[in-house]
């Protein structure tokens, strides 16, 4: 059944809800880590949008309930690009298909309720809950138009995302298909910091190798000129001989 809301030109779409991002400093590093980690994993897909605590409206009109933003969403189909909101009848109507949702103690029940049916309705596909507080991660797939709750979260992979959700004793771990662990921007950082001492560690080594090549091949050019200087000797050796009515080869 599709709804088609009623247009109306002079609603106000404002782009902030006046709600603080994260409430505490531990809500926000998982939002910061879950966005830009999967931002690096899409990096050359030019039509995947993610975002981070950006209003969603799924359509025009005023009487629907939100809007909401998810504290990271991920649209397939839509390209990169600066928004002050999602209005989704000005991308192709394609709607979030991945949410995530880090919990605060600020978070109700009711609240969370209202997101799910909210996200149940306007057509994400997969949702994940994650409380970092009691490590405690749900997840919901969309299955014949329902949210359906998946049974087994650790080890599931996202069906969209191609990432993998596992449960430590103390904390949820992420990682890529290729075994590229999520990191925060201070690990990132770090990484960086070491790929690019080692690339200067390889170029060091390759210019000493190269020197030390050079060197053979000077050393190697030194001992030809030495041979050389030494057969020319021989042969102004021989003439002189030959010079003095004496064969050189019988001596």
């Amino acid at each position: 059944m599709t709804f088609i809301p009623a247009i109306d030109p002079d609603i106000e779409y404002p782009d902030s809800d006046g709600k603080p991002m994260a409430d505490n400093t531990e809500q926000y590093e998982w939002i910061v880590k879950i966005k830009e980690n999967i931002e690096i994993l899409f990096a050359d897909s030019p039509l995947v949008f993610i975002a981070g605590d950006l209003l969603w409206y799924p359509v025009q009109d005023k009487k629907i309930t939100g809007p909401v933003a998810p504290d990271v969403m991920v649209v397939f189909g839509r390209p990169k690009g600066r928004r002050g909101s999602y209005k989704q009848w000005e991308e192709d109507n394609i709607a979030p298909q991945v949410v995530f949702e880090i919990l605060s103690p600020s978070n109700s029940l009711e609240e969370m309720e209202r997101k799910l049916l909210f996200y149940q309705r306007y057509g994400v596909e997969e949702y994940y809950l994650y409380d970092p507080d009691t490590n405690n991660l749900k997840g919901w797939l969309r299955q014949e138009e329902i949210l359906s709750s998946i049974p087994q979260i650790n080890r599931w992979v996202s069906p969209r995302l191609k990432i993998q959700f596992e449960l430590t004793e103390t904390e949820l771990e992420i990682y890529s298909l290729d075994g590229q662990k999520f990191l925060t921007f201070i690990e990132l950082s770090q990484k960086a910091e070491q790929a690019s001492s080692q690339l200067e560690q390889e170029r060091l080594k390759a210019e000493q190798a190269s020197s030390q090549l050079e060197q053979e091949r000077l050393k190697a050019e030194q001992a030809s000129l030495q041979l050389e200087q030494e057969c020319l000797k021989a042969e102004r050796l021989a003439e002189y001989i030959r010079s003095l009515g004496i064969d050189p080869d019988t001596l």
